[in-house]
């Protein structure tokens, strides 16, 4: 089963942090910024009343706060980067009508964050009735809402999620102001990266271990997470090995229990969504080929949080995920 993300934890990550990060815990169109691109002018007072900015991303430009202050997000992603980077959002999307938001965070940083519908699905109304001064999403959910939102509030579109996650936190930072915060948690994002790779024996010792990401999904083919995913991404910044089937371009491949040949490797995390009973977990675990493979064999199979690794999409699920690898595969005392 996968392991309950523990306060410990979580507080761990605020702990890691640089100083200046607030934690009390733990398709088409223009492209979206790359580091440093997204542009600003005008004035850069301390609060919405000290002026305005214009932020290039991938729906144009957009006139925001020179510090925002009641920011609605519509998916995963931006809500990391608002929590990490010293805010509470006023409204936010969950993954699912009814759904909780994701545990990982700080329940007490969004304690006062009012569900503003599903992702992809928001509620424009209810949006309209926190009076944002800014809004963020992206075109995979909210492309084609751009025009309502942005008659709401400003809004900021990224691209699209995933493996430009630390590309999404600059733009995030651009547009509330807080790029400041936006360094000190890449700082200490890269200073964690240093200490894994120190714990897990050094870069070459790293390198020639192979690691992948398995999903159980209720009612679908299990899938194998490829590169351009948030966790392969994380796997790459390690510096993980990765199986050769796997360590390619795109986002997922899927697996058949008659298929499970395909998931050999030296380290396995997999998580569920959804309702086990209906996924192929039980098929696939239960099965000899499963019982076959390295990883199963030597004891490396570890269940993970579904919503951390799946949705944890900045660097506070990211440094959350890193002290789990480390806890996992970094020998004794690493």
């Amino acid at each position: 089963m996968p392991r309950p993300l523990s306060r410990r934890a979580a507080l761990g990550l605020a702990a890691g942090l640089a100083p200046g990060v607030v934690l009390t815990a733990c398709g088409s169109g223009s492209p979206a910024p790359g580091a440093g691109s997204a542009g600003s002018t005008g004035s850069t007072g301390g609060g919405s009343a000290g002026g305005t900015r214009t932020v290039r991303h991938a729906r144009g430009e957009s006139t925001v706060p020179a510090r925002a202050s009641r920011v609605v997000v519509l998916d995963t992603d931006a809500l990391d980067s608002v929590v990490t980077l010293g805010l509470s959002p006023v409204g936010a999307t969950t993954v699912a009508a009814g759904a909780p938001f994701p545990a990982y965070l700080p329940a007490e940083r969004l304690s006062g964050t009012k569900p503003v519908g599903a992702i992809g699905q928001p509620g424009l109304e209810t949006i309209a009735a926190l009076r944002p001064d800014l809004i963020l999403s992206n075109q995979v959910r909210d492309d084609k809402r751009y025009d309502e939102l942005s008659k709401i509030a400003p809004t900021v579109l990224s691209r699209t999620t995933g493996p430009t996650w630390k590309e999404n936190v600059r733009l995030h930072a651009e547009a509330l102001g807080r790029q400041t915060e936006a360094e000190a948690a890449d700082a200490a994002y890269r200073t964690r990266l240093r200490d894994l790779v120190t714990a897990l024996g050094g870069p070459a010792r790293a390198a020639a271990t192979r690691v992948e990401m398995a999903r159980f999904l209720a009612g679908a083919p299990t899938r194998l997470y490829l590169n351009d995913t948030f966790v392969g991404s994380l796997f790459k910044d390690i510096g993980l090995g990765r199986p050769a089937n796997q360590d390619k371009p795109g986002f997922s491949m899927e697996i058949s229990p008659e298929q499970v040949d395909q998931a050999a490797a030296d380290v396995i995390f997999y998580s569920v969504y959804g309702d086990a009973a209906k996924s192929d977990r039980g098929r696939i675990t239960e099965g000899a080929l499963w019982k076959s493979l390295d990883a199963v064999r030597s004891g490396r199979v570890f269940g993970v949080d579904d919503s951390l690794w799946m949705l944890g999409i900045g660097y506070t699920g990211a440094g959350l995920i890193l002290d789990e690898i480390r806890r996992d595969l970094a020998p004794a005392g690493g």
